[in-house]
């Protein structure tokens, strides 16, 4: 069994290093191939993507081979970068979901107040102070990795956190905790929230005014144009009083019927961008949420902790965090038509 569990554990390592190495990358070149794919919400995408490629890179191999030799024999140099780099790719990825989330309730929820800086240049200062923020909340990491020998006798090497005190380790997992799952999460849910009820008192009304221009035209209506996912378009939902304000217009009122005919395409359009980052969101929590609860029941009861995750438990908990890094290209191809066709065309190019 023993023999067992490190084969399934190497397989299923190469596999999603692969996985994330190749979808990240691939994410990474269609991004930057396509300029119809270069909107705001994707150069957070982007940032990502880039985050999980350097998590993949810098730290999946040094989990794997120090946990099958026993030793962390890189030296100590390597291990403080190591720890420093996992640390910034998890902050990275947590913050841009944040961001996207902000950036989607405001395209949507607020559409003509957020029209004037959500752009590209805005958002690429976004996810510079992103990097910036990951970068120096990380340096503890940097600062108290070490490689030190996890018994006197052998001595074996191990990479791990010699923080000052018990106190400080405490309250450093604690930080963590709050910085990057407890507020995101808050801010994530209640962002989705409000966007789903917008989505729907938008789509009750547009139902409303569409059924009653059809029945004044005696007509069935005209097709809706298609309005592809993730173009980046702005949703601009109608109310009661812009509509009839329209409709007094009559210069106007072939724009209102024009608008109202594209508005239920372009609903379906961003449920499925919805849906798309709620998939994302909720892997990215599933996957790094045992890890993190791991290092804080490690921090406050080690001796308990100790005697339960050591071995294949802690293992296999650090592999479905580094799923993460493999999920989001996956969720991109499955769940995004245009995604789907650059991705088609970079492979065949």
């Amino acid at each position: 069994p023993a023999e067992l569990d490190v084969a399934v554990r190497v397989v299923l390592y190469v596999l999603i290093f692969v996985l994330s190495v190749g979808g990240n990358a691939l994410v990474v070149a269609v991004l930057a191939l396509n300029r119809r794919l270069r909107t705001v919400t994707n150069c957070f995408l982007l940032s990502l993507a880039l985050s999980d490629l350097l998590l993949a890179l810098c730290c999946m191999p040094f989990t794997l081979l120090p946990g099958l030799m026993g030793a962390f024999i890189f030296g100590d140099v390597v291990c403080k970068l190591v720890a420093y780099l996992m640390g910034v790719s998890v902050a990275v990825s947590t913050f841009s979901l944040v961001a996207i989330a902000i950036e989607r309730y405001s395209a949507i929820c607020n559409p003509l107040q957020s029209r004037a800086w959500q752009t590209r240049s805005h958002a690429c200062r976004v996810i510079a102070g992103t990097w910036a923020l990951a970068a120096l909340l990380m340096l503890p990491y940097a600062v108290y990795s070490s490689t030190r020998p996890a018994a006197p006798r052998p001595p074996p090497a191990q990479c791990t956190h010699h923080w000052p005190s018990e106190r400080v380790r405490q309250l450093w997992y604690v930080l963590l905790l709050l910085v990057l799952f407890f507020i995101p999460g808050v801010v994530m849910t209640v962002a989705y929230g409000l966007i789903s009820r917008e989505l729907y008192r938008g789509i009750r009304f547009e139902l409303d005014v569409k059924r009653e221009v059809t029945a004044q035209r005696g007509t069935g209506g005209d097709p809706a144009p298609s309005c592809d996912e993730g173009d980046g378009c702005y949703l601009q939902l109608s109310r009661p009083g812009a509509a009839l304000e329209l409709r007094a217009l009559g210069a106007a009122a072939q724009q209102d019927r024009a608008r109202i005919n594209s508005s239920g395409a372009q609903l379906a359009a961003k449920r499925r961008v919805i849906r798309m980052l709620v998939v994302i969101v909720a892997m990215f929590f599933l996957c790094w949420l045992p890890i993190f609860a791991a290092n804080t029941w490690r921090a406050f009861s080690p001796r308990a902790a100790q005697r339960a995750l050591s071995g294949t438990p802690i293992a296999f908990i650090h592999l479905l965090s580094y799923t993460s890094a493999c999920a989001n290209p996956l969720i991109y191809c499955f769940m995004n038509r245009r995604f789907r066709k650059a991705f088609g065309a970079t492979c065949a190019g």
